[in-house]
């Protein structure tokens, strides 16, 4: 083969490197629209064309170097449905473990009533203030009594990696709270007793995390995307500069 040859071959093997460079970076086009979910909640920002452009867009965020989870972790910020165990599902997609500590501080007073998960019954019991109070911030779908409720989320190794809004579950699934820090807890305690805040008085059999913490979400979020943005930013100057020898 003449150096001339060889040359025109060169030069095709570079552009045929650039238009596969094109199509990895290329961006995706989504389109904004809002779908039935199972639980009848609208979610936005779908992908057009179902499960293959869904498959097609992380596979181009992939080769970005994007996490996935990370964009996942974004739409929940940005209010997008999302469950956060088996059933439990958040309605707003915004809930966070210090939501649920705010919203079950409003029940402080209320008398423990056994079974009551409604301030028409006249009081709460320990696992219907967990119930009552997610179901405030939009989480919905818990188990009822605290035995099933320890099965909920992931489980945190001991109190001292605990986080607020994390459920704690005592004497093997008879008792709940919800931890509020610093070695305190929210609960409905006994009969004769109102929700209070007290010291979290011995070692939990459980301790459950079902939401996430709000500055933890947000950062992590903001660095993911962050990363990727960069990422894909130092891929199209590469591109740009390959045209610009190859031309």
């Amino acid at each position: 083969m003449s150096a001339g040859m060889a040359g025109i071959a060169g030069i095709a093997a570079v552009q045929a490197r650039i238009t596969e460079l094109r199509t990895l970076v290329a961006p995706e086009t989504v389109v904004a629209t809002d779908a039935p979910t199972s639980t009848g909640a609208s979610t936005s920002g779908v992908v057009a064309g179902g499960t293959s452009s869904a498959s097609s867009f992380a596979s181009a965020l992939a080769a970005m170097g994007v996490d996935a989870s990370s964009m996942a972790s974004l739409s929940a910020l940005t209010g997008t449905s999302s469950a956060t165990s088996g059933s439990v599902v958040s309605a707003t997609g915004t809930a966070t473990g210090q939501g649920l500590v705010a919203a079950a501080e409003k029940y402080i007073g209320i008398p423990y009533v056994w079974g009551g998960e409604t301030l028409s019954e006249g009081g709460l019991d320990c696992s219907g203030l967990v119930v009552r109070s997610m179901a405030d911030i939009g989480v919905t779908g818990l188990p009822r009594v605290a035995r099933d409720q320890m099965t909920i989320g992931t489980a945190v190794p001991s109190l001292a990696q605990a986080l607020p809004g994390d459920l704690l579950v005592f004497q093997g699934g008879a008792h709940i709270a919800i931890y509020e820090g610093n070695g305190k807890m929210i609960d409905a305690p006994k009969p004769g007793k109102s929700v209070a805040i007290r010291d979290v008085y011995t070692e939990p059999t459980a301790i459950r995390r079902v939401l996430p913490q709000a500055a933890t979400a947000t950062s992590t979020a903001s660095t993911e995307l962050a990363s990727a943005l960069a990422s894909a930013t130092a891929q199209r100057t590469a591109l740009d500069l390959m045209t610009q020898v190859a031309s």
